[in-house]
């Protein structure tokens, strides 16, 4: 009987027609599993349209979205971290450095450019997360440092987007020193009556909620945003005590008092023009 029966094999695809669907042209979220075209994501700047979801945004793509026609002056771009301590962890903080800029294009954690935001001229800083956890060491704080200085001499309201795992531990005291010198920089331009406006998004952590992301003049937050100084694992562990649900979360920081507002990122834009003129004294355009 075996001569009447015939083996079938498994059609196997060529390599080259295994797939037909081009890499990265569709987008799945996490939150609710809905399959987004990518144009439509773009165009939605990273957030869900059937969920919500806030997807982490580029520091690039994040100045992209707030400053009219997408158009900055980047300032102090040549400053770049060094290696005062000769911190070798897992790896030589010199090579986590190295493959830091690599990857992201960047010199360190943050961009700062000048521009105008609804006609409205300002100073802007947004973290770049993919930098080392968009953690604040020695160049993160003299970058802010100095765009806040230079909303002083301008006048010009200074915005900063934190997105940021917290102090740069490789840099030891020297990054811990950051949260002083931003803090006092913000204090001037406080007394001034120049406006600072604090934008916190997931994760905004550490040192960084510790001193500029709560200082502003306005605290404003994307929705869902992990904020707070330590991690809810080690609180628990700490206390002993299970957290509330949403512990940490900016809806549950809104209700504590602790920010102003939770505002939708494609909103987010707008928001800040209506607040910059208000802070400003300036009329609202029609």
């Amino acid at each position: 009987m075996a001569w009447f029966k015939k083996a079938r094999k498994p059609i196997e695809p060529s390599p080259e027609k295994a797939s037909r669907v081009p890499e990265g042209l569709w987008v799945k979220c996490p939150s609710c599993g809905h399959v987004i075209y990518s144009k439509e994501f773009q165009a939605s700047l990273h957030v869900c349209p059937k969920c919500a979801h806030h997807f982490r945004l580029s520091a690039t793509d994040r100045l992209r979205m707030l400053f009219d026609k997408g158009a900055w002056t980047e300032i102090d771009s040549s400053l770049r971290s060094l290696d005062p301590l000769e911190f070798t962890g897992t790896k030589p903080y010199n090579a986590q450095l190295e493959a830091a800029i690599a990857s992201t294009g960047l010199n360190d954690a943050i961009i700062v450019g000048t521009g105008t935001l609804d006609g409205v001229p300002v100073v802007i800083g947004a973290m770049e997360y993919a930098f080392i956890a968009g953690s604040m060491g020695v160049v993160v704080g003299e970058r802010i440092t100095r765009a806040v200085e230079r909303g002083l001499a301008d006048r010009s309201p200074v915005i900063v987007v934190s997105c940021s795992g917290g102090a740069r531990m490789m840099e030891g005291a020297l990054s811990l020193m950051q949260m002083a010198k931003i803090s006092a920089a913000l204090a001037r331009l406080d007394r001034a009556g120049v406006p600072y406006i604090s934008v916190l998004t997931d994760p905004t952590t550490g040192g960084v909620t510790a001193s500029y992301a709560m200082l502003g003049d306005l605290n404003l937050a994307e929705p869902k945003a992990l904020i707070g100084f330590a991690g809810p694992r080690v609180i628990e562990e700490t206390i002993r005590q299970k957290l509330p649900e949403g512990f940490q979360r900016s809806e549950f920081l809104l209700e504590k008092g602790f920010l102003d507002a939770v505002v939708d990122r494609r909103a987010l834009k707008g928001t800040l023009a209506r607040a910059l003129r208000i802070l400003m004294g300036l009329p609202a355009r029609a």
